[in-house]
């Protein structure tokens, strides 16, 4: 039986995938959580063989959830579920070591299989998405940038971004400037909206 841990904030969504998922004969759908920081705790807990976390989700990015759980639940593979179907989105997927990255608009069986496919040790990627990343346009921005970035995309002032990141204020003022210059954005706002176009936040 495959265990499975599943992440999704919106409650309808993720009341129909854990029903999808308990139909299949060798899955059993053993934590659900809404919030990003909810999946270390639920997985040091239920175990699972496989969590499957929506890439977007509140108090903490899946991707980081996800990053957590390769380290501190290192038997415990994880798939990426999202409707953000672009080719930064994926690259920031597999740096974040998960075992699988699936469009919430595929037929309901695939995720089934992929479940099994992760579970089993293989990758899964969607086909097209994958097609896509290799011709795409890689990130410009640093790790570092890039987290810097987000936090202020989530609306974080750069006191409170160096504060969680232990840096000085220039530094986060530093790495804001240029990652504006870098995306050629107008400003910080243009910024973020060129980074979250590309799938690099």
């Amino acid at each position: 039986m495959i265990k499975v841990l599943l992440a999704e904030d919106v409650h309808m969504i993720r009341g129909a995938l854990a029903a999808l998922l308990n139909l299949e004969p060798d899955i059993e759908v053993v934590a659900e959580v809404a919030a990003g920081d909810e999946i270390l705790p639920a997985a040091l807990r239920t175990r699972p063989d496989v969590a499957v976390i929506d890439i977007d989700l509140p108090r903490k990015d899946g991707l980081a959830a996800a990053g957590e759980i390769h380290h501190r639940v290192p038997a415990c593979r994880t798939l990426i579920l999202t409707s953000l179907g672009k080719p930064g989105t994926l690259r920031r997927a597999l740096s974040a070591s998960v075992s699988g990255f699936l469009l919430k608009d595929a037929p309901a069986d695939e995720l089934a299989n992929a479940v099994r496919g992760v579970a089993a040790g293989r990758r899964v990627v969607d086909g097209d998405l994958a097609v896509a990343a290799w011709g795409g346009s890689e990130c410009p921005l640093t790790n570092r940038e890039v987290e810097v970035l987000r936090m202020a995309a989530d609306g974080k002032d750069p006191t409170d971004i160096a504060t969680s990141l232990s840096l000085s204020l220039g530094t986060v003022r530093n790495y804001l400037t240029t990652s504006v210059s870098k995306l050629q954005g107008r400003n910080r706002l243009d910024a973020i909206r060129i980074a979250r176009e590309a799938g690099w936040l």
